[in-house]
């Protein structure tokens, strides 16, 4: 692993604040573009996971969390990809920096895929995660991707089953949908 990513993520987690859960994404979005990087070798995931693990969280249980999600973002990544082609105009999922294809791979895969994560959660992280890792504009470049999606997703009359029961708890801020709760960041 490059050192400035080790540097980068070792300030990341020693930051007392951070969730497990975001600790957990930035592991998985270090794998993802590790795997990205190393040429998307399938056989090498394990590998992957296994030195990200050693290099930025040895002894942080995730209870499984970056591998299933790694998982589940290689077996739908077609279908991811080809949902931030279309809602990426002008550019291509290929065109785009490895560090912003992969938060939008996770991005895309927590709002599209995941039930048990709530679309304002999938979307922020990943946000945040863009504003960490990627480029000065990358936070407004996810915010619009994932939001476009979102948007597209509303229009369809598509919810997901952590929205509903956030919607039921009154859990969503202002009795917005989660469309509506999503800033401009």
């Amino acid at each position: 692993m490059p050192a400035v990513w080790r540097a980068l993520l070792f300030s990341v987690y020693s930051q007392q604040s951070m969730s497990n859960r975001h600790l957990a994404r930035t592991m998985a979005m270090q794998v993802l573009y590790e795997w990205d990087f190393r040429g998307k070798e399938a056989v090498r995931l394990p590998e992957v996971v296994a030195l990200v693990r050693e290099e930025f969280a040895p002894k942080f249980d995730d209870g499984g969390y970056v591998e299933q999600q790694v998982g589940e973002i290689i077996n739908h990544l077609p279908a991811i990809d080809t949902m931030i082609n279309t809602f990426m105009p002008n550019w291509t999922v290929d065109s785009i920096t490895i560090i912003d294809r992969n938060i939008l791979r996770l991005g895309v895969y927590e709002l599209r895929f995941d039930q048990s994560i709530p679309s304002k959660v999938a979307i922020n992280e990943a946000i945040e995660l863009g504003k960490k890792f990627g480029g000065e504009a990358s936070g407004k470049f996810v915010n619009g991707v994932l939001g476009a999606i979102l948007k597209d997703m509303a229009a369809k009359g598509e919810k997901k089953e952590a929205d509903v029961e956030r919607e039921k708890r009154g859990d969503v801020a202002d009795g917005a949908s989660p469309e509506e709760s999503i800033k401009e960041k």
